[in-house]
């Protein structure tokens, strides 16, 4: 693992701002949560409104995937996800800062009993979900349901956030992050009876992917979660977060049984029709913002063409 250690460097000016921002955050966690994600969400919508191309990002994901809608529906889940990213910049900084007696009246983890049979006999566990916008938040009430689990992380190029992200997260979670490449670590933390946070929903490369349907559409989707779970002789379970009439809600499904299989793209295909599954608890706050459908199979149109 990267060396963590605090460094004078964090000082200099160019991470002013970084730190900036860091207190900001710590000091608006001392309003109400509803206050809190009420701003957030007010800035959200302002920002969708003034950065055209990510709106039609968002746009575009939302015709694709939920053809079903009429033009205003989808519009309207276009605010409403932008909402939910403002949102969510707070909500990230609550599971960070925020003590647990301010958070645990406004949250709930249900279907724990699925994670509990999954690992009553030993076995480690693939905590399968997707990226949303209460991802931060939703990871915070797992750990206060006394379920800690290891992060993936990749490191970032601001090194005071890369340090801090990795400082908030092992001290909420109690365990140390591991690194997505290296695979070593990740089937030795299974094959010990331990919970990985795992979302496959992005990826930049071709390597260890496959073009699986995503609501019925190709998307480049990490393939490695059968070959991981099989070589940590782990369990594979789902679990999604999400913030329901201002309440905040972590659904944990059953175990996928008879998983993997023998063929890597059936075993992709079945993943996203698990993560689509999470998608419709609380559509508009899956990260539509994601080029999901960057990469195409050849001779398929650009998605996201204008």
């Amino acid at each position: 693992m990267a060396d963590r250690q605090f460094r004078t460097a964090f000082l200099s000016p160019r991470y002013w701002p970084t730190w900036f921002g860091i207190g900001l955050m710590r000091l608006l966690c001392l309003l109400p949560l509803p206050w809190l994600v009420g701003l957030g969400a007010g800035l959200g919508r302002c920002l969708g409104h003034i950065i055209p191309g990510r709106r039609h990002v968002v746009r575009r994901n939302l015709e694709v995937c939920f053809p079903q809608l009429q033009a205003a529906e989808r519009e309207k889940m276009v605010d409403e996800h932008f909402a939910a990213l403002g949102a969510g910049v707070f909500e990230a900084a609550l599971a960070w800062f925020a003590s647990d007696e301010k958070l645990r009246p406004h949250g709930e983890v249900v279907g724990l009993e699925h994670l509990d049979a999954a690992m009553k006999d030993g076995h480690g566990v693939l905590l399968l979900t997707g990226h949303f916008t209460t991802l931060e938040l939703g990871a915070r009430y797992l750990c206060l349901a006394n379920r800690p689990f290891h992060a993936m992380y990749r490191p970032y190029k601001n090194k005071v956030m890369d340090h801090y992200m990795h400082h908030w997260r092992e001290a909420r979670s109690g365990l140390p992050a591991l690194p997505r490449e290296d695979l070593r670590k990740l089937v030795k933390a299974l094959r010990e009876g331990r919970r990985i946070w795992y979302a496959p929903d992005q990826t930049l490369d071709r390597r260890n992917a496959v073009f699986a349907p995503f609501f019925g559409h190709p998307a480049l989707t990490i393939s490695a979660t059968g070959r991981l779970a099989q070589m940590g002789r782990a369990r594979v379970v789902p679990y999604f977060p999400a913030r329901v009439n201002g309440r905040y809600r972590v659904t944990f499904f059953p175990a996928l049984e008879q998983f993997p299989g023998e063929d890597e793209l059936a075993d992709t295909t079945r993943i996203n029709q698990v993560l689509e599954e999470g998608v419709q608890l609380a559509p508009a706050q899956y990260f539509w913002v994601h080029r999901r459908f960057k990469k195409r199979p050849p001779g398929t149109a650009d998605v996201y063409k204008r």
